[in-house]
């Protein structure tokens, strides 16, 4: 029995050995530092890696994350440069970069970031008036971040983002911003309408402008065809007539031009009321015959009797032979 309970008793001895120096050994992970304390003052900041802590001497003093934290703070009463009394709540975006000043700077950091937070978002709420708050988020934004992270650099914390999360005004000022905001949209529906119809009409005016402009031009262009036409006829005419004159010329000699010009001359008093026409001798005796005094006849004396006359000649004195006067 007394064989039995001895080695018992060094394998009891053995486990509590193996589990004592498995408790002095630490493997600290990715994105976490240990702050480690010997007899009571800081000793050593422990990165990712596996690390051995000295029994009774050494203490773990602070476990810090890494990870950037995201610090979403109550809602503070604050008042504006035109005493208008809303809550702000404002989350915090941060990261810690030093452990050992984490540990050691402030008591309970998050806190008295919390604290820094509310009483630098009243500092600057009250230079501004309520529409600058509303409407200067970015401005108020930067401006939190650079004086946190100014403030919190002791502290071991870097402050990477400040947001305004909601701005809460009064209930009596949300029903004035609504009136406020109903309003302009009717101001600006007001305006858009009447837009939409002056240019409607300008573009009805428009409209009717080009359809005169071309209306003209198909007038101008019209106009312009017909005198084209009339003058190639009128040019065609005078063609045919030169070459008509030239054939008299060369067939006739000018003298048969003459005496085409003394018929056209005949054929303008023909087309008169008179129903006797008196051809001169000496056109009679030109035309040797070439020209008839039918071509003479128009349309205007089928239903008149014309008569072709010639003057008497003079009588002869049977002595003398000289004409009588």
């Amino acid at each position: 029995m007394r064989f039995f309970l001895i080695p018992l008793f060094f394998i009891i001895v053995i486990v509590l050995v193996i589990s004592f120096l498995a408790s002095m050994l630490r493997i600290v992970r990715e994105s976490e530092a240990y702050v480690v304390e010997r007899l009571g003052s800081y000793h050593a900041t422990w990165n990712t890696g596996f690390h051995f802590k000295a029994p009774f001497i050494d203490r773990i003093a602070e476990v810090v994350t890494l990870k950037e934290i995201v610090a979403d703070f109550e809602p503070q009463p604050v008042i504006t440069k035109d005493n208008v009394t809303m809550q702000i709540d404002t989350v915090v975006y941060l990261k810690v970069t030093e452990p050992k000043l984490y540990a050691y700077g402030v008591v309970n950091p998050m806190r008295a970031l919390e604290n820094l937070t509310a009483t630098t978002l009243r500092n600057i709420i009250g230079d501004l008036e309520l529409d600058q708050t509303l409407t200067s988020r970015d401005v108020i934004n930067a401006e939190m971040r650079n004086i946190l992270d100014v403030a919190t650099d002791p502290w071991g914390i870097k402050v990477t983002r400040v947001e305004l999360k909601n701005i809460l005004p009064p209930k009596d000022i949300q029903e004035a911003m609504e009136k406020q905001m109903r309003a302009e949209r009717n101001r600006r529906e007001t305006i858009l309408e009447a837009e939409g119809h002056k240019q409607a009409i300008i573009t009805r005016k428009e409209g009717d402008k080009q359809a005169m402009i071309l209306e003209a031009e198909a007038a101008k262009a019209v106009k312009i065809a017909q005198a084209e036409a009339e003058a190639k006829s009128i040019q065609l005419v005078n063609e045919a007539t030169a070459k008509g004159l030239q054939m008299i010329i060369d067939v006739a000699g000018k003298d048969g031009l003459l005496v085409l010009k003394q018929l056209e001359s005949l054929e303008k008093v023909a087309n008169g009321n008179s129903t006797k026409l008196i051809i001169p001798s000496q056109l009679t005796e030109s035309t040797s015959g070439l020209v008839s005094t039918a071509t003479l006849l128009k349309e205007g004396f089928t239903d008149a009797s014309l008569k072709l006359e010639q003057p008497p000649l003079p009588e002869e004195d049977p002595c003398c032979d000289k004409p009588l006067k």
